[in-house]
This record gives C-alpha cells, sequence and structure tokens, in this order.
C-alpha cells in the first residue's frame, strides 16, 4: 500500500476506546485523517459469579471457545484473580474465531486448536461440529451476543455452557460529538468503520432523536465483515466497503481498494 494513498481522507474509527488505536495507527501510516469517537463501550457484566464457577471447574471441560480479544482479556483476569493455575487449561482444547483473538490467547500461554477459515460463528460451527459430540464445551462471551454457536453445537450433541465475561453499552458522552462532526461539512467523515455488529446498531441509536439521518449523512461505510454488513443493511445503510478477510489489516485494504479505485 502506498503510504500516502488515504491522503485527504477523513476517517471516523467507532471501536471501543482502548482498542481503537491499531486501526487509527494503520490508517494514519497512510495519510488518512482520523477521528476517534466510540460506538461501543466494553464493561464488566453485573456478576462474575458464572464465569468464575466455570473456571474454578476447567476439569470439567473439554473446549474451551474465545470469541473476542475482550472475552480473552477478561477471562485472564478473573484467572489471575482467582488464582487458577495455567496447568488447568492444559487439558482442554481452545478455539479462537480468528487471529487476534488467537493471538491474545497465545500471549497468555495457552495453545490454540481451531482458528476457523473465515473470522464468524458460523465457520466456528464448521470447524468443530464433528468434534463435540458428547463433550462439554465452555462458551466465553459477550453478555449480548448472536446464539449460533450454541445452538449449533447443541445441535451436534455437546453440552454448551455460555458464560458472560463482559458487557457493551453505547458510550453516552459520544453522543453530543458524533452530531456534532457529522453535521459539520468540514470535520464531517469520509468515511465510517464499523467493526461489529454492535458498532452498527449503536451507531444509529447514538443518532437516535436527531435529525441526522444515518442513512443519508453522506458518508462511505467500511465493514469488518458479512455479519457486521448484514447488520447495517438491516438498519437500512448500505455497504460501500467490505473487508475480504474478517480483520483489522482486512478492513484496511478494502477502504485502501475502493477509495483507490474511485481515484483512477
Amino acid at each position: 500500500m502506498n503510504q500516502r494513498s488515504l491522503s485527504g481522507i477523513r476517517i471516523l474509527v467507532g471501536r471501543a476506546r482502548h482498542q481503537a488505536s491499531t486501526l487509527s495507527a494503520e490508517l494514519r501510516q497512510l495519510g488518512a485523517t482520523v477521528l476517534e469517537i466510540p460506538f461501543i463501550e466494553i464493561r464488566k457484566p453485573r456478576s462474575f459469579r458464572p464465569l468464575d464457577a466455570a473456571l474454578k471447574n476447567l476439569n470439567d471441560y473439554d473446549w474451551l471457545i474465545l470469541t473476542s480479544v475482550n472475552g480473552v482479556e477478561a477471562m485472564w483476569q478473573r484467572i489471575e484473580k482467582l488464582r487458577i493455575k495455567k496447568k488447568n487449561l492444559e487439558n482442554l482444547r481452545v478455539a479462537a474465531i480468528g487471529p487476534a483473538t488467537k493471538s491474545a490467547i497465545g500471549k497468555r500461554g495457552t495453545k490454540v486448536d481451531v482458528v476457523p477459515k473465515e473470522y464468524v460463528a458460523e465457520s466456528v460451527v464448521r470447524s468443530l461440529r464433528r468434534r463435540v459430540k458428547g463433550k462439554r464445551v465452555l462458551l466465553v462471551r459477550a453478555t449480548v451476543a448472536r446464539d449460533v454457536i450454541p445452538r449449533e453445537l447443541r445441535k451436534a450433541g455437546a453440552r454448551v455452557d455460555v458464560v458472560e465475561a463482559y458487557e457493551t453499552v453505547i458510550p453516552k458522552s459520544s453522543r453530543t460529538r458524533l452530531k456534532a462532526i457529522l453535521k459539520n461539512p468540514r470535520r464531517r467523515p469520509h468515511v465510517v468503520t464499523f467493526t461489529s455488529s454492535s458498532t452498527a446498531r449503536n451507531f444509529v441509536a447514538l443518532l437516535k432523536g436527531s435529525r441526522i439521518d444515518a442513512r443519508s449523512v453522506g458518508v462511505l461505510t467500511a465493514s469488518i465483515g458479512p455479519i457486521t454488513s448484514a447488520t447495517l443493511r438491516e438498519l437500512g445503510i448500505p455497504v460501500v466497503m467490505e473487508a475480504r478477510q474478517f480483520t483489522i489489516p482486512g478492513l484496511v485494504a478494502a477502504i485502501v481498494n475502493a477509495l483507490g479505485a474511485e481515484e483512477e
């Protein structure tokens, strides 16, 4: 990629504040002007009791499935707090939804056995369906999440326990800032990035009650993958760019490819 291939392009990054830096840095390296307004905030769940109970009984499980970096971080914080020893994880087979999640698990010294070809829930199911019959599976995830994995793995004969490690909420402080930049032609982004279905839904929620229509604010949308794109379309927002690889580098590549094609 040309180091200045996004020069003069304003891009709004709506990831949670502690996660925005990676995407923002890659875009800035390509010359983009990055605006950061989080559409999502990560918080502790209302109770850690279900997660703690599962972690204290890891020996009862055959498989552990983690679907996000946030889930990895939240789970290991509890592991450290509960002083659970690394050997308790050694007999578990571990599945990670994508390379970022796999990397976060690896940094904790735990081996990942399965990463699906596509980084979505349906691909996790395809990777595990034939391996989990009669097995006990622990799925660690957000409070609000799609039920594809537990539903389909139970159909395949697994006993699945779903525990919540964190919850995602709408950051109210972003509402005023988001409306202000979308109203101002000099500050309005050319592109808005969406890295999950939650960011798409929250973007619309943040604009609710204003005169700004999320479907016609005159900006281009960039989606990290097909599930996020489907959510955007359900909300009536057209998807202009979609990553071929459902990762942050894949999202950046989609933006560069789309805008480069327009400039030719």
